[in-house]
């Protein structure tokens, strides 16, 4: 999939899809099991943890990414990365604009999208933004395609097309990972306490660099 303009005219041209930059932190995989077009997987980071369901098998750079927190595993986020040709400079949401979500040939999914961008990260972020995320997960595990439409501009859209083989066992294991304890560990005397808000983390927390493609 190349997508030649996504914002402004020759701002962010695609290419490969990662490069792990000296300035962005990365979070170790583990946990990964295949299933179907689908994986499921664990991401690390010291005591920082997330879980992850992704589609990477329609396109060579992009990935199609549902998240979750242990602590707030009632609160997954869908995510979108394409690949672009160079590291970006800026940390910036440039744009916020509808989109929607087609599963088979069921009911449309309306919501909105904001266009992110992560300084020292070579990826452009599609964070998707649903009004009912619950109703759209349980029409992606009896679905079997999932198509995006997104309004990048009145009368220009951005289509986007995922298989959903597999989205069903790796969405359930990614909610058996979110709430096992991690291995290996046991209560701290010392341990800070766990943010259980349910609050999304933080552009700036390094998760959006962990985008390496299961072989």
């Amino acid at each position: 999939m190349r997508l030649v303009t996504i914002l402004a005219s020759g701002l962010l041209p695609l290419a490969t899809l990662f490069v792990t930059p000296t300035l962005a932190t990365s979070f170790n995989t583990g946990d990964v099991q295949a299933h179907g077009d689908w994986h499921s997987l664990s991401l690390t980071l010291g005591d920082e943890r997330h879980v992850r369901a992704i589609e990477q098998h329609s396109y060579g750079d992009s990935v199609f990414s549902v998240n979750a927190t242990p602590g707030a595993c009632a609160h997954p986020w869908l995510e979108i990365r394409v690949a672009l040709d160079e590291l970006q400079s800026r940390s910036a949401t440039w744009n916020r604009v509808p989109v929607d979500i087609l599963i088979d040939r069921d009911d449309v999914h309306s919501g909105e999208a904001a266009f992110i961008t992560e300084r020292g990260d070579d990826g452009f972020y599609v964070r998707l933004s649903m009004p009912d995320t619950d109703a759209l997960l349980d029409d992606m595990r009896h679905g079997e395609t999932l198509r995006l439409r997104i309004h990048r501009a009145p009368e220009d859209y951005w289509f986007l097309v995922f298989s959903l083989n597999g989205a069903d066992q790796a969405l359930a294991r990614m909610n058996r990972l979110c709430e096992q304890p991690p291995k290996g560990t046991g209560p701290k005397d010392n341990a800070p306490p766990v943010n259980r808000r349910g609050r999304h983390p933080p552009r700036d927390d390094g998760l959006a660099r962990t985008y390496w493609r299961i072989k």
